[in-house]
């Protein structure tokens, strides 16, 4: 595999080269930002000092036009003008404190000082000029502002100033022309650097569409082949060591996998469908396709056992289905007695069951009755039960009479009593109470006559209680008899019924039992023609059985 760049780095360093040139145009655009600040500041300054020098100058030769203009005018005018400047305009002062503001240099500085010294020279001669021509001495004010001295003063302060305005000049435009020079520069070193970064997102997008887009859409268009089961698709990449090359290997080493896999499947498949199963799996498969491997050893395992087992199975099956042919006829022979025997206990069966059901018939008569007269004694039971309780409440009634009695008897003794006490009461009252010693004694003969009849009363009542009591144990020993008889007679019937149910089972059971017979001897004659048919079917099993194990035969099995 031959050694190459790898994408991944070729793509970095062309997009840090980028960024480093988009950096390098950002730095250029912020200081040429800043010397475009300097630029316009300089010109500023540059106007501002020619305009301030301009001030100063124009200050001074405004002083002297004035002062000469009052010298040969003699006006008030010109002087008010000069006096003016001097006192309250200070244009010439204003001028240099604004220059000095703004910053000059030493040499600068001097040449100012110079022309304000000689300017100071030539104030006596204007202060005596303009006193002149107050005095009316115009000629001679005009000898003092136009003299030989005045002039060689103004002509040394005029020297000064072009030399001032010149100097001034150049040191602003030296400072405006190397600004302008280093904004161009920077414009070119952007320019420049954008340039740069344009080339490099070109060679960026080449190397990107050749290198990276090229092959991974080669890469897809093999995986479409290959996912659609085609691996003999050309595939013209060559492998290296980059991150794509070694995509590239993947795939080829992937297809020879593939290929190999198939072929060896199709080998062990084409030789199982000729019937050659004494085949091992001696090629390794890899990752997902070991699954597969496993499949083909247990597949190949799996039919020579299932194979082998067939084929025993089938010898086995020819062996017992003779044995069973002859077990069925020996089966359909003794289902041929067995049905003759089956037919001569349905005979018999049936003359049994003819007569349990005359005995059924008869207890189901003999039920009847002993019905009937069940409820005849439970009637009867009924009735001395009624009579019991009638002689109960004759007893109870005779019990009631004889509290009669007694209350009588107390109250034939109270009367009595109260007789005595009436007779006792009597004598004592003697002749005035013989009428009422007569009512005592009717009263007392007739308590005893009551008390004579209630004892004959109580007599009776006894006698007659003593009979009830008589008569009551004699009905319940008569009930207490009909109920054992109706106890005795239920119990009767119950035996009755289950004697006539025990027979109707009986008859039941013989019928279910005939029919069962008859049942056992179709299935009897069932099982003798399915033997035969048993038979048939075992003598062709042994014919399948060894068409089967031909079959099997043809198949080499593993020893």
């Amino acid at each position: 595999m031959k050694k190459a760049m790898n994408q991944s780095t070729l793509t970095t360093i062309l997009n840090v080269a980028s960024i480093c040139a988009l950096v390098l145009l950002l730095i250029l655009i912020f200081i040429n930002n800043g010397i475009s600040g300097q630029l316009a500041e300089s010109n500023e300054q540059r106007y501002l000092l020619t305009y301030n020098a301009n001030r100063f100058m124009n200050g001074s030769a405004y002083l002297t036009n004035e002062v000469r203009a009052f010298a040969a005018t003699g006006l008030q005018e010109h002087y008010d003008n000069y006096w003016n400047e001097v006192n309250y305009l200070k244009n010439r002062d204003l001028g240099v404190a604004a220059m000095q503001e703004i910053g000059i240099t030493a040499e600068e500085q001097s040449m100012i000082d110079s022309m304000s010294a000689l300017s100071n020279e030539l104030v006596p001669l204007e202060e005596q000029a303009m006193e002149q021509v107050q005095n009316g001495q115009q000629e001679t004010a005009i000898d003092y502002v136009y003299g030989k001295a005045y002039s060689d003063s103004l002509a040394k302060i005029t020297s000064l100033k072009e030399q001032f305005l010149e100097h001034l000049d150049t040191r602003s435009s030296e400072a405006v022309h190397s600004l302008s020079w280093t904004s161009s520069m920077l414009r070119v070193l952007m320019v420049v650097s954008l340039l740069v970064v344009g080339i490099l997102q070109a060679i960026s997008i080449r190397v990107i569409r050749k290198r990276i887009l090229s092959p991974v859409f080669a890469v897809r268009d093999q995986m479409g082949e290959i996912s659609q089961g085609n691996l003999s698709a050309e595939f013209n990449w060559k492998p290296d060591s980059s991150e794509i090359g070694m995509l590239v290997n993947s795939i080829h080493e992937t297809k020879r996998e593939l290929k190999k896999y198939i072929k060896d499947i199709d080998n062990k498949l084409a030789h199982m469908a000729g019937g050659n199963m004494n085949l091992t799996v001696d090629h390794s498969y890899r990752g997902e396709f070991l699954p597969i491997q496993n499949a083909m050893r247990q597949i190949l395992d799996s039919l020579n056992e299932a194979l082998r087992s067939i084929s025993q199975t089938a010898q086995e099956v020819s062996e017992e289905s003779q044995r069973v042919a002859a077990g069925a006829q020996t089966l359909s022979e003794g289902a041929v007695q067995q049905a003759s025997t089956v037919e001569e206990l349905s005979a018999g069966i049936q003359d049994i069951s003819g007569q349990v059901s005359r005995t059924s018939e008869d207890a189901a008569e003999a039920r009847k009755f002993a019905a009937e007269a069940g409820e005849q004694l439970k009637m009867c039971s009924t009735k001395m039960k009624e009579l019991t309780s009638a002689i109960a409440d004759i007893a109870a009634s005779s019990n009631q009479i004889s509290g009669i009695t007694k209350a009588i008897e107390d109250i034939s003794f109270q009367t009595n009593i109260l007789a005595l006490n009436a007779s006792v009461e009597a004598a004592r009252a003697g002749a005035a109470g013989k009428g009422f010693a007569v009512v005592a004694d009717e009263v007392q003969r007739l308590a005893s006559k009551s008390s004579e009849s209630a004892k004959d009363i109580t007599e009776l009542i006894a006698a007659s209680v003593q009979l009830v009591q008589y008569g009551t144990s004699l009905s319940e020993e008569t009930t207490k008899a009909l109920t054992n008889v109706v106890n005795s007679s239920q119990q009767s019937e119950e035996l009755v019924e289950q004697i006539a149910q025990s027979a109707q089972a009986q008859a039941m059971s013989l019928k279910q039992l005939t029919e069962g017979m008859e049942l056992i001897s179709g299935v009897i004659q069932t099982n003798a023609a399915t033997a035969q048919e048993s038979a048939s079917s075992a003598e062709e099993l042994h014919s399948q059985a060894a068409a089967l194990t031909a079959s099997v035969q043809r198949f080499r099995l593993r020893p």
